[in-house]
């Protein structure tokens, strides 16, 4: 980090934290599954701080099959219920099950126009730019994640209302929301597609 910089102090100076802020948060995803993985994790967050899901996140790699929404859509009652006695894991039958409906849905998006340019169209394609300065300028939610969260609903999608549909699109660089004195901020920036 550059001299005088000062990262969002949403991370605090957890090491897991941290990486994970200057290496992954608003950086813009195009991968489909990478995007529904970081959807489903975000549902799992609901009631939770993201810190405690980014502990888990590998067992729920694990648990998930590599989040492959093939295999988790033909998921049963046997894997549900096995899936709810991993305690590496938040155990949670509504957003396991969520999980696989979740699954079924991202498969006929993506068979149907494709999930990521589903999830690129709220925000017209290309990342919004936000100039905030301070935690306190951080929106909740807005008109674009709650018209996601509403076509999602529509679509099968559980546990994604608009506050989780907001945070999902910050991470997934789909809003810039690194404060301007964060050096992510510009760095984000920089991979957005010009235009």
């Amino acid at each position: 980090m550059t001299e005088g910089a000062e990262r969002c102090a949403w991370c605090g100076t957890d090491p897991l934290y941290v990486a994970y802020h200057d290496s992954e948060w608003g950086v813009p995803e195009y991968d489909s599954r990478a995007l529904w993985e970081k959807l489903m994790l975000d549902g799992f967050q609901a009631g939770l701080s993201w810190i405690t899901i980014l502990r888990k996140r590998d067992a729920f790699r694990d648990c998930f099959e590599g989040f492959d929404p093939a295999r988790v859509a033909r998921w049963g009652e046997p894997e549900i219920a096995r899936a709810l006695q991993n305690p590496g894991i938040v155990r949670h039958r509504g957003k396991t099950e969520a999980a696989v409906t979740g699954a079924r849905a991202y498969l006929d998006i993506e068979a149907a126009e494709g999930f990521s340019p589903f999830i690129w169209s709220f925000v017209g394609g290309r990342p919004i730019q936000n100039r905030l300065t301070s935690m306190a300028e951080v929106q909740a939610k807005t008109p674009e994640s709650e018209a996601m969260s509403k076509a999602l609903k529509k679509r099968g999608f559980k546990f994604c209302g608009p506050v989780i549909v907001y945070a999902f699109m910050q991470a997934c660089g789909l809003v810039n929301d690194h404060m301007t004195h964060c050096p992510q901020h510009a760095r984000v920036r920089a991979l957005s597609p010009a235009g």
